[in-house]
């Protein structure tokens, strides 16, 4: 009998040796974007249900776009109390606020309304207006007291999009590990978060793309790199634009001057050890330029790539406490 079970025994060890986790792949739109996520499981268990609910819960929240959400009804005063998800944005978003100086700041919106990259219905921007707008911005004049956001200016408004897909990509990870889901890539319009490796022990491939000349251009890669266990975000200012009377207008708005931010940096890659944090600091680095963005992150323990356009017009790159 104790021989027969031994052979049993072996037996079951090179069946289970033979199977390969399976590959699971979810992808789509959502936040108007794209996602994707890749990940190996024994059991080649489905959680698209599951993914879809996040999205949705997410979107119930933080969604600009979306009339209904909490942060809609902030918007406009009206009596609500926020959930988690909200509250966690708006902590995120604090954070990078102080981090940078006030150059990161959530209550931008107006600004960033004003200057038609919300809905489309940019005012005729004047030095008054700007002046005008300004006054509603300030990261210091909002808070959140017993889940109600309490703000200094009732016409104040409050914007996560600088946030808010990294930690949806956070938010899925963290999901999927519940699940006892130990290698996968979460990839929420860009923000991407890289838990693990593949089955064969191969990281993960991320591509950086190259700047593109306009917002409609084909996309390339500029290099490839290999991840595990962090998050990456990627922040540039030549796909999102607009233009007036020909001169083509940043989306990246400072928040002390009222205007789109005029510098040399053309993208910046961030990778940290979460999305949420990474999608944060890329912004950061495009609202203060690559000499500050330097200075802000180089006691930090993250890693940053730079596309920028030195003094004499060309395109150059540089890695910051790159990590080989």
């Amino acid at each position: 009998m104790k021989r027969v079970f031994f052979i049993l025994v072996i037996v079951a060890v090179f069946v289970s040796c033979d199977k390969k986790p399976q590959r699971i792949n979810y992808s789509g739109i959502t936040q108007g974007s794209y996602f994707s996520i890749t990940y190996y499981d024994w059991e080649g268990r489905s959680f698209e249900a599951e993914v879809d609910s996040i999205f949705k819960e997410v979107d119930n929240s933080v969604s600009l776009w979306n009339e209904n959400s909490i942060i809609r009804k902030v918007n406009r005063n009206e009596d609500i109390a926020v959930n988690q998800i909200f509250k966690d944005n708006f902590n995120w978003a604090q954070k990078a606020s102080e981090f940078s100086g006030g150059a990161f700041d959530a209550t931008i919106g107006p600004l960033v309304s004003a200057w038609g990259f919300h809905y489309k219905k940019e005012l005729e921007m004047t030095p008054k207006i700007v002046d005008s707008i300004r006054q509603l911005v300030g990261y210091k004049k909002v808070r959140i007291v017993n889940d109600k956001v309490v703000k200094d200016n009732p016409n104040m408004t409050l914007d996560f999009n600088a946030v808010a897909q990294g930690y949806t990509t956070d938010l899925i990870g963290k999901f999927l590990e519940s699940k006892g889901i130990c290698n996968y890539l979460v990839d929420v319009g860009g923000e991407i978060f890289a838990r693990g490796t593949k089955p064969s022990g191969e990281l993960w491939t991320i591509g950086i793309e190259k700047p593109a000349e306009n917002y409609d251009s084909e996309r390339s890669v500029q290099i490839k790199i290999h991840l595990k266990d962090k998050g990456i975000v990627t922040s540039g200012n030549y796909r999102k634009y607009i233009e007036k009377d020909g001169v083509r207008y940043s989306h990246s708005i400072d928040p002390v001057t009222g205007y789109p931010v005029e510098q040399n940096l053309l993208s910046a890659t961030v990778i940290a050890d979460n999305a949420s944090w990474a999608d944060c600091l890329a912004t950061i680095c495009m609202l203060v330029g690559k000499e500050k963005a330097s200075a802000l992150l180089e006691d930090q323990d993250v890693e940053a790539y730079f596309i920028y356009v030195d003094n004499d017009g060309r395109i150059q790159s540089e890695w910051l406490n790159r990590v080989d």
